[in-house]
């Protein structure tokens, strides 16, 4: 029976694998420049931990995430997003209460949303994301937004976009909230029922609509930017400070509220060229409430996560190269049976000097050996027949320019090594 794979997934093959290694390599390497440290939680928690983490108001809580039930009856949920699995760890080992702080953590795995599979939007999707936790300094949220730009720009990306906007404090939120009931009200028959459902237990979310985006009274809602209070308004001009004094150029978003309950304060989304088309590769922003809705302390936090797939959607619309071809360092190839039989004991000695190196285990005649060879991109060819078997020798072809000399089989890893570098 053909079995296929699951709509909204997808295989990761081995001439891929490079890529994706050298994205995770590089997040790794800027995560270790700004001192994050990495966090690994499960691939699934409880469900209500997404439900009080992520907003019941969300779309994902909504409509998206994979809900199960194990067999003791507990409800269970594959990851849709990062952050309410970090902070979860962070409050149930009490990191709050180790002495350096804040705690500075990242992360990159698999999360699990149910949507329509589209070019870049996949059911399972990977995220590399940062969680700063314990510090309300506004110069972190500049650092965790100079995170994400350092990690693109050293992949290579240039047509990026920092979109800023602010939600304020909790006095902002409630003051937003009343005049957007006001503002929709009238005419929230005309709106979708998600929004209707939303209209007095979160407005807030009417904004993020997709099916009514579109509609006149989205452009001329109130503006939280004009509801900020003295202490908000001061903080996001300390954010914007920091960002100018590093260089780093935004434009305000008014309607920027991203998709989750839990933000406040700064709130940023960086934007890319995808397919020919500006699409958002990374989202984030403060979220000062988050650990104590969770049973932790009051402490304050900010991060981001993006996609990889959109990641790499971006680097192909500019015809970026991660990665060149894999290549051997060099490949053995036998002539005879009793050359095949010492083979095998050379290829493990190189291979325990550090060499890349492979040989034929398909019986193929030496003409197909080299080109198998020249297939892996091979740097040298090791050819072993019953004349270098009685020298204890063999023959090194360079691939390069073709030229050959006979060295002995104990010298042979030293060899191949010394011309490598030469």
């Amino acid at each position: 029976m053909f079995i296929q794979i699951p709509r909204g997934t997808y295989d990761v093959l081995p001439d891929q694998s490079p890529v994706w290694q050298k994205i995770e390599e590089t997040a790794r390497a800027v995560c270790d420049l700004f001192n994050y440290k990495e966090i690994r939680t499960p691939l699934f928690e409880s469900t209500d931990l997404f439900q009080r983490g992520v907003g019941d108001t969300t779309d994902i809580v909504q409509k998206e995430m994979y809900n199960f039930k194990d067999r003791g009856d507990r409800n269970l949920t594959l990851r849709p997003e990062g952050t309410a699995s970090v902070v979860r760890s962070f409050v149930e080992h009490k990191l709050y209460g180790l002495p350096d702080q804040p705690t500075k953590l990242y992360y990159i795995g698999p999360m699990f949303r149910y949507e329509r599979p589209q070019s870049g939007r996949t059911r399972q999707f990977t995220q590399f994301g940062v969680e700063a936790l314990g510090s309300a300094d506004p110069s972190i949220d500049a650092e965790v937004i100079a995170l994400a730009l350092t990690f693109y720009q050293r992949l290579g990306l240039k047509h990026l976009k920092l979109v800023l906007n602010s939600l304020g404090d909790p006095e902002t939120r409630a003051a937003h909230r009343k005049a957007l009931i006001a503002h929709f009200k009238p005419s929230i028959g005309e709106f979708c029922e998600d929004c209707q459902r939303r209209l007095e237990k979160n407005p807030l979310r009417i904004l993020d609509c997709k099916k009514d985006h579109d509609h006149p009274l989205m452009a001329t809602a109130p503006s939280i930017i004009d509801y900020l209070t003295d202490s908000a308004a001061a903080y996001f001009e300390n954010v914007k400070a920091m960002l100018d004094e590093m260089g780093i150029t935004y434009e305000l978003d008014p309607t920027l509220v991203r998709g989750l309950d839990y933000y406040n304060h700064t709130t940023f989304e960086i934007m890319g060229s995808s397919k020919g088309a500006i699409s958002t590769l990374a989202g984030g922003g403060r979220y000062n409430g988050l650990v104590s809705e969770l049973g932790g302390p009051e402490t304050a936090g900010v991060g981001f996560a993006l996609s990889i797939e959109r990641l790499l959607l971006a680097l192909d619309v500019e015809d970026i190269s991660l990665v060149g071809p894999a290549s051997l360092d060099c490949y053995l190839a036998a002539i005879g049976g009793h050359a095949e039989a010492k083979v095998p004991a050379l290829l493990n000695e190189l291979r325990k000097a550090g060499l890349r190196a492979d040989k034929d285990y398909m019986d193929r005649k030496v003409k197909a050996q080299f080109r198998q060879a020249d297939r892996e991109h091979a740097k040298f060819v090791v050819v072993i027949g019953d004349d270098e078997l009685a020298h204890q020798e063999a023959s090194v072809k360079k691939m390069a320019d073709g030229s050959q000399e006979t060295v002995s089989f104990s010298k042979l890893p030293d060899y191949i090594k010394s011309k490598l570098t030469d």
